[in-house]
Parts: C-alpha cells; structure tokens; sequence
C-alpha cells in the first residue's frame, strides 16, 4: 500500500515538472490529487498587499508577513499557497516549501470561482497542518471569518475551537492585530 507521503511526494515531483501555462498560477496539492489554480486578479492581489501592509505595522520583532510562497505539511500529503502569511523569519530558510508548522497565521482571499476551497478543504486542513489562526478574507461578500487555537491533527477530526465573522468596514481583531476592513475592495467595486 502507497503512504500519503509518497504520494505526495510523486505529486510534487509532477508538480515540478510542468510546464508554465497561462492564467494558471501555481499547483496546489491536497486530498492525494493535483489542483491547478488560477492566477488571481487584480483585486485579490491589491487585497493581499493591503493586509499583508497592515500586519506589517502590527508585528513585534522575530515575525513578518508575507504574500506566497507554498506551505507543505508532508505527514498530511499537503502543499497549499496561502495570499498572505505570517511566520519567522528562519522559517525562510529553506530550499523546499515552508513548514506549515512555522506559520502563526494563514490568510486566503476567497476566489469567486472556488470559494469552497477555502471555507470548507482549508478550514479542515489548516487545523490539522497546526497553523494558529486562519483568516478567510470574502470580497464577494464583504466578510471577514476569523478561525483561531486549533484543535486535532487530522484533516477530517482537526478543527478551530473560535470563530468570529466580520463585516468589510469593521476592525477585526487577529489575536494581538488588527485589520481594518474598511480600506479592503469588495470583488465589482469601481474604485
């Protein structure tokens, strides 16, 4: 019987090997199976940079935020890309993907073609990878869901034991920062 990480590890290596196509951003790899995901919009991105900027203000010495890079918890047969991270810096310090075990917060900026991948995969993922705060960014929607203290670590089992939902134009507390959603641009706006 194959294990989930040579699985994974064949994933990755077929990940490596493809060749650059356009609109396609990155690979993701979750559930056993390869997931190409699309190169994100203007707005998604403008949303990352913005609060990316912000948890930058907010961060003691010894952490920083940081938009990409991919994440790996190999035990779990998983490779994401979180838009916007927050980790050390000696996290960095590697060949390979970051260790998700490394990361305090993981932030995704909700698609409008796939929102189930970060409300439902992610939310039972992230959890069991061991990463402390997930926060879903919904442009559609203008909503901020804020999941923190893990509990589990197994993709199915794993969970957060709070949550709270905001609204775009609130200040949302993230444990010791802040976001202030009110400088974020919902999916449409002509701003």
């Amino acid at each position: 019987m194959t294990s989930v990480t040579e699985v994974y590890d064949r994933l990755r290596e077929a990940a490596q090997a493809l060749p650059e196509l356009p609109h396609m951003a990155y690979p993701e790899i979750s559930r056993g199976e390869l997931h190409m995901m699309m190169s994100p919009s203007g707005r998604h991105e403008k949303t990352a940079w913005l609060i990316r900027r912000q948890l930058d203000r907010q961060l003691p010495e010894g952490l920083v935020a940081h938009t990409g890079g991919d994440v790996e918890d190999r035990r779990l047969g998983i490779l994401r890309r979180p838009d916007v991270i927050v980790t050390t810096p000696a996290a960095f310090d590697t060949d390979g993907p970051l260790a998700a075990r490394d990361l305090v917060m993981a932030v995704e900026i909700v698609s409008p073609s796939n929102p189930s991948n970060d409300y439902d995969e992610k939310f039972y993922e992230y959890p069991a990878m061991g990463i402390g705060h997930y926060v879903i960014v919904d442009p559609r929607k203008g909503l901020v869901t804020h999941h923190w203290s893990p509990v589990g670590s197994e993709v199915g089992e794993a969970s957060y034991e709070n949550t709270t939902r905001h609204r775009f134009g609130e200040t949302v507390e993230l444990g010791d920062w802040r976001l202030d959603t009110g400088e974020l641009p919902r999916y449409g706006d002509k701003s």
